[in-house]
């Protein structure tokens, strides 16, 4: 294999990538009421959901560690690629940049590449999948760094929550007045600044609502749409999937579209009913 792609477990991998033997997922973990939970195959959903919300603090996560980076670049893959949930969210970009670093004091240097997503879930799912793109085209290693930089530049991540309790409790909130939010049934569309911040970018009465706001907003910021995909991950709601997937491609072309359920750390944020999206 000439190239890898590390995702940490904020990226939401589809079937196929799994299969592809391309990817490599970098674990997090989180912490609810001091129960310790790992972020990979032996994670449970619905044990975890319902441990968040019977908990009247916030869920604790960790990033994956620089040695666990280091681990997940040596191997016989001339050039590696890792994607982490935006910098200003976590810890993980900064470790897979010193897992690099740490590589290269063991084992000398190597063409690895760390990209901040500045997004989280599928942001990061499609910057793997460009990267994935380009390597087929037969790009250079620099080449691909900068197309892929390119991409993230125009990507835009837009999500509607079912309630805000996690993301009150850590803090995320700030300037929205969440408690009004909740009592006038007010759902704000969320989304991430240039800087990977999260903002509200506007808000509806009501799910369906604020759902038919998110899907206007995804048509209005798309940049060449008609050369990109749209993903949409979902918390336990797939059908509430399928209508935002129709209501913003009956606004625009894409290239194509796929939907994913969220996992692990995803899940925290979402809750149950959440919808995310990313063009």
């Amino acid at each position: 294999m000439e190239y890898r792609i590390v995702v940490d477990s904020c990226g939401e991998l589809t079937e196929e990538m799994k299969k592809s033997g391309i990817y490599k997922t970098a674990s997090l973990s989180m912490e609810v009421d001091g129960i310790h939970i790992q972020d990979d195959e032996s994670f449970d959903q619905a044990d975890f959901l319902k441990r968040v919300a019977g908990s009247s603090e916030c869920p604790k996560s960790s990033c994956p560690s620089p040695e666990k980076y280091m681990e997940l670049y040596h191997c016989e893959a001339e050039r590696i690629y890792a994607v982490t949930l935006s910098a200003e969210l976590s810890g993980s970009y900064n470790s897979a940049e010193l897992g690099k670093k740490l590589y290269e004091e063991e084992y000398g240097r190597k063409q690895i590449h760390v990209f901040n997503s500045r997004s989280a879930s599928i942001g990061e799912t499609l910057i793997a999948l460009k990267i994935q793109e380009c390597e087929e085209k037969g790009m250079e290693f620099e080449e691909v760094i900068a197309s892929v930089d390119r991409y993230i530049e125009e990507q835009h991540t837009c999500f509607v929550l079912e309630n805000l309790d996690t993301l009150r409790k850590n803090g995320r909130l700030t300037g929205l007045k969440s408690l009004v939010v909740s009592a006038l049934n007010i759902k704000p569309v969320m989304g991430s600044n240039p800087e990977g911040q999260i903002c509200q970018l506007g808000q509806g009465r009501g799910m369906k609502k604020a759902l038919a706001k998110m899907a206007e907003q995804i048509a209005a910021d798309a940049i060449n749409p008609t050369e990109k995909i749209l993903a949409i991950s979902h918390c336990n709601c797939p059908d509430r999937a399928k209508a935002v997937e129709k209501l913003i491609r009956e606004k625009v072309s894409v290239k194509e579209s796929f939907i994913v359920d969220t996992a692990g750390i995803s899940s925290m944020y979402a809750n149950d009913g959440g919808i995310i999206v990313v063009l």
